[in-house]
């Protein structure tokens, strides 16, 4: 069972609200959640305050891994529920007894028990991995991998016990377990535990040599922690191949270490959004991706919305605010690129490399246009080329990344009420409008007369209302 399978039982079990706190602030009425018994309505005061804090603290636990205490709490009170004869509460709550268990026979490793962390380092040439399994009451929690920054001939030994020193040390927030179980050992061992022991005042037990279930614990984590970093290191050295071949093909004396690429999405000229993505040769670089909401252009004039977002873009790089990348790629065919080109030569980047990327006749992957610098400098990749293949994959997140960007954009403009431009209108007035009419819809169909009608509006404003909402 996946954790979102886990979760989705988990809601069944306590229906804890899973909604965005905007939306649950402005719920007037339960959504389709109350109706299927996924949620018990806490934003209507459907339920008290005390029982859904209840359900919450439930939810919480089971999350920790304290599953067997709370199992023990709701046979407690299905049996009290029982004695008072509320045989409806009983029920409810051996159906969450039922679907608690259901989880956690999933989760169960056989043989096992116990709070352990378990923790496998691997270390070859190209890097290192640390994967850690989570195990809370004999059941599996959860596993992640942690990639560190190793020397060339860092040993594993190493790798583990600055790992252990700085996860557990580093953090004395962070749940201790009363065991780790390492596939290492290293002399360094005991003074981390006896650094735990004063700092979070528990005694904790490093083991290596274990046997049964421990034993494939550790073997799990050994080779989720190489298969990890095999699977990183060739997805590395792929990306590698493909900027080489890049270069091969663009002429560059240098593979390039930074490609950006731009492009722009709207709907029929509403909320375009522009988008910038930055790729390096390990992959994306996410925290270098930027949008601009384009503002002052004509409604669905790429061009214009272009020259903006590399305007301000790299004039921000002029004046010292992040880097120039070695190839710049805009989504587009020779508009886009006269645009970019423009742009550069005015900012002074006369030496940066362009790519334009044009849909071919057929606009199907593999058959782009390129563009390299010039209009005139026009050529195409056969449909192989791992160099295209790098172009494509840049291109296509760029293109995702701005429709993400618009629709949010988007969809945050036609959630704005068109009555919050009314001078008079506050939050509580529109609130009581809407009320009174039933929805945005009836009062679209109200005369001036009948606005005028609404508790505490005045005829002039019921004028201003009228006028905002006929405005288009």
């Amino acid at each position: 069972m996946c954790i979102r399978d886990s979760l989705s039982l988990l809601q069944k079990a306590f229906s804890v609200r899973q909604c965005e706190d905007s939306y649950y602030a402005n719920r007037t009425r339960p959504c389709l959640q109350y109706q299927i018994k996924r949620c018990k309505g806490p934003c209507t005061d459907l339920v008290t305050a005390e029982e859904y804090a209840e359900d919450v603290r439930h939810s919480v636990m089971f999350l920790e891994g304290r599953s067997q205490q709370l199992g023990n709490e709701l046979n407690a009170e299905m049996e009290k529920a029982a004695m008072a004869l509320d045989f409806e509460k009983a029920a409810e709550l051996r159906d969450q007894i039922a679907l608690l268990r259901r989880v956690q026979d999933q989760q169960y490793i056989e043989g096992g028990s116990g709070d352990v962390d378990v923790i496998a380092a691997f270390v070859n040439p190209g890097g290192a991995c640390v994967h850690l399994i989570s195990v809370r009451g004999g059941r599996v929690l959860g596993s992640k991998n942690f990639f560190p920054q190793v020397g060339i001939e860092e040993e594993v030994a190493e790798v583990m016990a600055a790992f252990l020193s700085q996860y557990y040390l580093g953090n004395a927030e962070r749940e201790l377990p009363g065991e780790l179980i390492v596939n290492v050992v290293h002399e360094d061992f005991n003074a981390i535990t006896e650094a735990l022991h004063t700092l979070r005042g528990r005694e904790l037990t490093i083991s290596h040599r274990v046997r049964g279930t421990r034993a494939r614990w550790q073997q799990l984590a050994v080779t989720n922690a190489e298969q990890a970093l095999n699977a990183r290191l060739a997805n590395r050295q792929h990306m590698a191949a493909r900027f080489e071949a890049l270069a091969e093909v663009l002429g560059l004396d240098e593979v390039p270490q930074r490609l950006e690429c731009y492009d722009i999405s709207h709907s029929s000229g509403e909320a375009t959004v522009a988008s910038c993505v930055v790729f390096g040769p390990e992959g994306p670089i996410k925290s270098d991706y930027r949008r601009f909401n384009i503002e002052g252009v004509t409604a669905g004039d790429d061009y214009a919305a272009m020259h903006q977002a590399l305007t301000r873009r790299y004039g921000r790089i002029k004046d010292g605010e992040g880097k120039l990348p070695d190839v710049l790629l805009v989504d587009g065919g020779k508009g886009q690129l006269n645009m970019a080109r423009d742009v550069m030569q005015a900012l002074g980047f006369t030496d940066l490399t362009l790519l334009g990327v044009a849909k071919g006749v057929t606009r199907k992957a593999g058959f782009e246009t390129l563009y390299l610098n010039d209009v005139h400098h026009e050529f195409t990749l056969k449909g192989d080329s791992s160099a295209l293949h790098l172009i494509q994959q840049i291109r296509d997140e760029a293109h995702r990344f701005a429709i993400t960007g618009h629709r949010a954009r988007r969809g945050k403009a036609r959630r704005v009420s068109s009555l919050e431009d009314v001078a008079g209108v506050g939050p509580k007035r529109r609130r009581d409008l809407l009320k009174h009419f039933g929805g945005l819809q009836e009062l679209n169909r109200a005369s001036i007369d009948e606005i005028a009608k609404a508790p505490g509006i005045s005829k002039k404003l019921a004028e201003s209302i009228y006028a905002s909402l006929h405005s288009e």
